[in-house]
């Protein structure tokens, strides 16, 4: 899976790539699935929710630029892969989910990686309440307008990845908080991912 799809997609970054080696794909999917783990589609895991692709998992990791001190947040847990690979990257991982099914899952499959240090929590991001302050933040479902609600909970020279936009072409951005008043927003690439759940929809075209 790394060297076939993730190097492909220009995933060069060897901390990345180790970690992606280390976490043990499969046991994050869904038994039904499980002989899927390493193929280069999104994968149902429950409560209408995807496993994104590795190659896309890959391009996350890398463009967040985690360092061992870093701390990172995580907006939707999945099954706890990415949280598993942020968590050998990084000092530590909050990573919040809004589904409790999918919390206690990631939570068993994490056990297979002691190493990660991520901490789970079932909340949602759309609560209102404060995040905290963060390095590193990992947004895993798009946005259909941006929101800076997440890019406020960016330390100084914090990164944010984050997919905006809707069907059929979304954009990958990386922003970056570089000082208390100012971000700046980079464009990185086009995939296509689920909305995040509770995600303010766009403005409807009205003739």
């Amino acid at each position: 899976m790394v060297d076939q799809q993730v190097r492909t997609w220009e995933v060069l970054d060897p901390r990345v790539l180790d970690a992606m080696y280390e976490v043990p794909r499969e046991t994050f999917v869904p038994e039904p699935y499980r002989a899927l783990a390493y193929s280069d589609g999104a994968l149902p895991i429950g409560c209408a929710q995807s496993m994104l692709p590795p190659n896309l998992q890959g391009r996350i990791l890398q463009a967040l630029e985690i360092t061992p001190a870093d701390r990172v947040l995580e907006i939707g847990s999945g099954t706890g892969y990415l949280a598993a690979c942020l968590g050998l990257l990084a000092a530590g991982v909050h990573s919040i989910e809004i589904h409790a099914e999918l919390t206690r899952a990631a939570t068993a499959n994490l056990r297979t990686v002691p190493r990660a240090r991520v901490r789970l929590e079932t909340r949602d991001a759309f609560d209102g309440a404060p995040f905290g302050e963060y390095d590193a933040i990992a947004v895993t479902g798009s946005l259909p307008i941006y929101d800076p609600r997440f890019e406020r909970a960016l330390a100084l020279g914090g990164r944010l990845l984050v997919i905006v936009g809707s069907a059929p072409i979304m954009q990958a951005m990386r922003v970056r908080r570089v000082d208390r008043t100012e971000w700046t927003r980079e464009s990185l690439f086009e995939t296509l991912i689920d909305p995040l759940l509770h995600a303010p929809a766009a403005p409807a075209f009205v003739f």
